[in-house]
């Protein structure tokens, strides 16, 4: 058993699965004495729902997840090369398929008994975003073990607002020829406030999501917390009985120490009765 295995297991399971099959995988690395094994699975964080839809998708949809992140690259790329043409015809493409993909998840789910809602979707077309976006979330996203929501930037309406193609025909003036009437500055105006306005819009979408993150977060600490105060009453039941068994043992220790002497006085009585019934067995036989 390797990291690598109890992984790929884990981040597979339902969520509510999540703690108990990894306890038992945490003792059976400290059975086989791997403590260093057992540290590392101890390490491994449960997933939030967002986290579990997406990791489903690694193990179900690996062909449709592989040509998302394939896009991923040609997006990059094109923004190192500043490309906008090539952004704007990938982006398109790039918002129909992690809607497409963000809605399959729904359904893995729900054919496995579980209903997500349309927040948790989100959740999951911004995680696939990030992937697209970062080369280690997507390498998170394609081993199939995210842990929680993504978030990310760079690409979308603020990454294009600041990409446009270079044309002959709309090359800078030189200060000294003319200057500029408010004609001119409007266009500056409009697209400075354009990227003013996705930038906000961005910033609010990373906060509401930061928002998301911080109540799952919350509600799993508060899952661990209820846990936790189970485990505490269960050893202060198992305490009590102990300390009950204990006494019923002393108890039972005494009666078995009590019940030898009698044993042993009866077993000298008996023999001595016995001696006696000899005796007189005797003495009567001498008298004919």
């Amino acid at each position: 058993m390797t990291l690598d295995d109890v992984a790929d297991e884990l981040y597979g399971l339902d969520p509510g699965e999540f703690v108990e099959a990894r306890t038992k995988h945490v003792k059976a690395a400290r059975e086989d004495n791997d403590r260093a094994l057992a540290a590392e699975i101890g390490k491994l964080r449960k997933p939030t729902t967002v986290g579990w839809l997406v990791n489903l998708m690694s193990r179900d949809l690996p062909e449709d997840l592989k040509a998302l992140l394939s896009l991923g690259e040609s997006l990059r790329d094109a923004q190192r090369h500043l490309s906008g043409a090539d952004l704007r015809r990938l982006t398109t493409q790039r918002q129909q398929v992690v809607r497409s993909l963000a809605h399959k998840s729904g359904e893995i789910a729900a054919s496995r008994g579980k209903s997500v809602g349309e927040d948790a979707l989100r959740d999951v077309a911004q995680t696939l975003n990030a992937a697209l976006a970062d080369e280690a979330t997507a390498a998170l996203v394609r081993l199939g073990r995210v842990v929680t929501a993504a978030s990310y930037s760079g690409f979308g309406p603020a990454g294009l607002a600041v990409v446009k193609e270079k044309s002959p025909h709309h090359a800078p003036r030189e200060p000294a020829e003319k200057p500029q009437t408010s004609k001119s500055k409007t266009p500056d105006l409009k697209a400075e406030r354009a990227r003013a306005k996705a930038e906000l819009k961005d910033a609010r979408a990373h906060a509401d999501e930061l928002r998301r993150r911080v109540k799952a977060e919350t509600a799993e600490r508060e899952e661990a917390t209820t846990t936790l105060s189970d485990l505490d009453r269960r050893i202060e039941e198992l305490r009590g009985e102990l300390e009950h068994a204990e006494h019923e043992r002393q108890f039972a220790k005494n009666t078995e120490k009590a019940a030898g002497v009698a044993v042993r006085e009866s077993e000298e009585e008996l023999r001595e009765a016995e001696r006696r019934v000899d005796e007189a067995e005797e003495a009567l036989n001498e008298m004919g």
